[in-house]
């Protein structure tokens, strides 16, 4: 498919999802920077409502990342233990409120390439925190994002920082944010990985793996000719 008929159908996309999650959040419950920061490492290889049990505690014990960074890693270890590799993440959330402290006067960085920098901060988790929080442009790409991308025919990619670029290139900055928190909704509630319930999918008609029976997460048919052309 051309760059051009892509475009056309990803700005097709973002219209319908858009008028379907008119008000897409993100789900991780937070206040600040910070405990979005900290919630999204979580949040890794985690489901969002599990997150938010254990955010609540975690945030009373360090309220700030001052407080996160001299926390025990023990201590931090028996709080999100239920969030699973809770060594590996409590290390990095001590690990990324020193860098925050250290390097950055204790305020979270907006800058993709700062943000990075922190343990446990990838292209992923940075983005989040600037399309969430800063209101700047940023497309996380998570296993839905890259699921349905691949999906509806806007990418081959498999790795997620070519998905990420592919699809900034269909839309403008300030869209990239919702166009990713609306492709996360439409995956959990509708285009299921192993069941994707096309039989009421808004983007069934112009989607090229609509009813193809799903024996990967990329399954994808042949796109239909001039699919993306039907509302302007």
């Amino acid at each position: 498919m051309e760059q051009s008929e892509r475009r056309q159908r990803a700005r097709l996309i973002a219209r319908r999802l858009k008028r379907l999650y008119p008000d897409a959040v993100c789900e991780l419950t937070h206040r600040n920077a910070y405990e979005l920061l900290a919630a999204t490492i979580l949040s890794a290889q985690c489901t969002d409502v599990r997150v938010n049990m254990v955010t609540p505690d975690l945030f009373d014990a360090y309220p700030d990342p001052e407080s996160l960074a001299k926390a025990k890693q023990s201590d931090v270890e028996k709080i999100i233990r239920s969030t699973g590799f809770y060594q590996s993440k409590a290390r990095n959330l001590i690990g990324m409120a020193q860098g925050v402290v250290e390097r950055f006067g204790g305020t979270v960085p907006h800058d993709l390439d700062d943000l990075v920098t922190l343990p446990g901060v990838g292209r992923k988790t940075g983005n989040v925190v600037r399309s969430v929080v800063f209101d700047l442009p940023g497309l996380p790409v998570d296993t839905h994002v890259g699921r349905l991308s691949r999906r509806l025919g806007l990418t081959d990619h498999l790795d997620p920082v070519k998905v990420e670029y592919e699809l900034n290139s269909y839309l403008p900055g300030h869209q990239w944010g919702t166009f990713s928190l609306r492709l996360i909704l439409h995956g959990r509630r509708v285009c299921d990985a192993r069941k994707p319930r096309c039989g009421e999918c808004i983007l069934a008609d112009i989607c090229p793996s609509a009813g193809v029976p799903v024996d990967g997460p990329t399954t994808r048919r042949s796109p239909r000719r001039n699919a993306a052309s039907s509302e302007g």
